[in-house]
């Protein structure tokens, strides 16, 4: 007999916590995607599909629970009047229901901090889309999935045949009768905060450890002698790009998607890695729109923090938060696409070679030892304080998708496009997935910080043609985007 997987910890890690505690209005913090199919999505039959799964992910029929003081971190705990229609929502289309009108849709949706009272999660069924096609925009608060376990989320509502995306079984759970702790008891959660102070102080040496035999090898250092090359743009202050303004939390989303294929043949051509093909072209993009603004490029930098995955043989199977941040400084100055992807390949490649992100994850795990009443604190009151200079300009995350198509309720989904949450001084963020042979951007924005965040949208597109002549790849010509919103006349 099968042995039943172990039940995943109830209590939230620092991580997954520090989402909850830094959010507010300004910085809603799910991740998201705007998936569209080539037909209209059956909503009843969505909904039975969805329910019928829901067993699969016992977390969403849950909600956090913080314990008094917050002397722990919050805990997961049994939704009692859980109900699938408080999460799955119909939404129309205005006319005449083009790409334009599900990017303002997009924005509205993506603007609305999630009810704590209520599993963190939800997805709205889209109808009205023109061409007779259908759209899901699915969000998962941030304390639940990062970006690659989001991404397996999407594949559990997904089916990879149509026939398995139209088989409907019967409901798998059943909804606890005892009602939910209202709060923990302060007993369990000084337990699990003396557990978890233990849990970090060992896992921040551990990582000590870790590095001191790391600087034995010579991949190590070799990367932190390559750091040392990079110590004067590293060194230099951090400049406020015209997107680094306080942020409103009224939130747009763009996109646009290119073929994989090209970025496989710019990647070959080049030598490099994907995701420096991905920085690569955002940082062409990030020189026109700073010339869009009149500001010069030489010898400046967008500070960029990528998301980078501590999953170990997992895949995403895992919920909850295991990444930690890689820095990279991408220069704007230089002009001829290949020199840059170059550039950004040497730099991304320094970055790693001298664990970079295995740093900051060591600095997680030192603040995670800190009592979780003091965590909570930090994290509350850091987007109140004001500095004089930004700490990066954007987050940048490239997550893979299925290689293959995607079905749900017999409807093929045909594109997907990624969210990444931004806020407090970072008006826009770019979010890059692989699907089906595209690979489609996100761009998130502020309406306050950015306002003209689709013309970094139309210069993605220039900046990928660019790469594509300059690596010999033959390239379609571009889809005509939505046009700008133009305001009413005073």
């Amino acid at each position: 007999m099968a042995r039943k997987p172990p039940e995943p910890s109830r209590t939230l890690s620092g991580a997954d916590a520090a989402f909850l505690y830094l959010e507010r209005k300004e910085i809603p913090l799910h991740i998201a995607c705007v998936s569209v199919f080539d037909g209209p999505i059956p909503f009843d039959q969505f909904l039975a599909k969805i329910d019928s799964k829901l067993h699969l992910i016992p977390r969403y029929r849950q909600i956090a629970v913080t314990p008094p003081y917050h002397v722990g971190y919050p805990t997961w705990e049994w939704e009692p009047h859980f109900d699938i229609r408080n999460h799955v929502f119909r939404v129309r289309l205005n006319p005449p229901g083009g790409e334009w009108e599900l990017s303002e849709l997009a924005g509205r949706i993506l603007s609305q901090v999630m009810d704590r009272n209520k599993p963190l999660w939800d997805i709205h069924v889209v109808e009205g889309l023109k061409d007779g096609r259908g759209a899901l925009i699915p969000r998962v608060h941030h304390a639940l999935a990062d970006g690659i376990s989001g991404a397996a989320l999407l594949n559990v509502i997904l089916d990879p045949t149509p026939e398995a995306s139209l088989a409907i079984t019967k409901r798998r759970y059943r909804v606890p009768r005892k009602q939910a702790k209202s709060q923990n008891s302060l007993a369990d959660a000084l337990s699990n905060a003396v557990r978890s102070t233990l849990e970090n102080l060992l896992a921040a040496e551990a990582g000590l450890v870790s590095m001191a035999r790391g600087l034995l090898t010579s991949p190590m250092r070799d990367g932190l002698e390559g750091l040392v090359s990079l110590l004067p743009e590293l060194a230099a202050s951090v400049e406020r790009l015209p997107f680094n303004r306080p942020c409103s939390g009224e939130r747009r989303f763009c996109w646009v998607e290119f073929s994989f294929a090209d970025v496989q043949a710019i990647r070959a051509v080049a030598g490099t890695s994907v995701n420096d093909v991905v920085l690569a072209v955002l940082a062409r993009a990030v020189a026109r729109y700073l010339q869009l603004h009149r500001q010069s490029v030489n010898h400046r930098y967008v500070r960029v923090v990528c998301p980078y995955s501590l999953r170990r043989n997992d895949h995403g199977q895992s919920l909850g938060n295991q990444i930690s941040f890689l820095p990279v400084a991408l220069p704007l100055d230089i002009r001829d696409p290949l020199e840059i992807l170059k550039a950004v390949a040497y730099r991304t490649r320094i970055m790693k070679g001298a664990h970079a992100a295995d740093l900051v994850a060591l600095a997680t795990a030192w603040l995670g030892s800190a009592p979780p009443a003091l965590q909570s604190l930090f994290w509350r009151n850091i987007p109140l304080i004001p500095l004089p200079l930004p700490l990066l300009n954007m987050i940048c995350t490239n997550v893979p998708g299925s290689p293959v198509p995607l079905y749900s309720v017999g409807r093929r989904m045909i594109a997907s496009y990624p969210q990444v949450p931004t806020g407090y001084e970072l008006g826009i963020g770019c979010a890059a997935q692989s699907y089906d042979g595209k690979i489609g951007f996100g761009i998130t924005s502020d309406t306050n910080a950015a306002p003209d965040a689709h013309r970094l949208r139309d210069f993605l597109r220039v900046a990928f043609a660019e790469f594509c002549r300059a690596a010999g790849v033959k390239k379609a010509p571009p889809r005509r985007a939505p046009k700008a919103p133009v305001a009413p006349a005073a």
